[in-house]
């Protein structure tokens, strides 16, 4: 899987990258997403989000995290046949200072927020929400579930 970051913090550390990389692989993996699948993750700051948020979810408020999926077809939409394209699943935007006060909240480390923030928005663009009360157990069971296979639970 093709994962593209940008930074436009300049904050996180390399390494970072790196974690959730394996993250977001691990939890492809799980998932049978096409190994030609194509996302983004972008690290922002609560200013950049809430404007975000404020124009796509008309919440003028920060956020941790923001999934805009490119996959969901709409209505009267015609769908591609043919040669094997990469599927662009979308774009995660995580707001780091949120990633900060939420790990310092929930007393567990950067990483793991950070983690969770990645999984959480990813599962977003596969198509898991948790609007219900039912919706939310089986996302967040995957979720707890991948972060504890990569060492990061609770």
């Amino acid at each position: 899987m093709e994962i593209d970051f940008h930074d436009n913090t300049e904050t996180v550390p390399e390494e970072h990258f790196g974690l959730i990389k394996g993250l977001l692989e691990l939890t492809a993996q799980k998932e049978k997403v096409k190994e030609s699948a194509e996302v983004s993750v972008t690290f922002v700051t609560n200013e950049e989000i809430q404007q975000i948020n404020r124009d796509y979810r008309h919440l003028d408020k920060p956020t941790d995290v923001i999934s805009f999926a490119l996959e969901e077809t709409v209505e009267g939409e015609v769908t591609i046949i043919g040669q094997e394209i990469p599927v662009a699943l979308g774009d995660i935007i995580i707001s780091v200072e949120k990633a900060k006060e939420q790990a310092e909240e929930y007393n567990h480390s950067f990483e793991r927020e950070l983690g969770f923030l990645a999984v959480h928005g990813f599962l977003h663009l596969l198509g898991y929400d948790h609007m219900t009360e039912e919706d939310e157990k089986i996302m967040f069971t995957k979720q707890e579930e991948i972060l504890g296979e990569f060492k990061l639970g609770r």
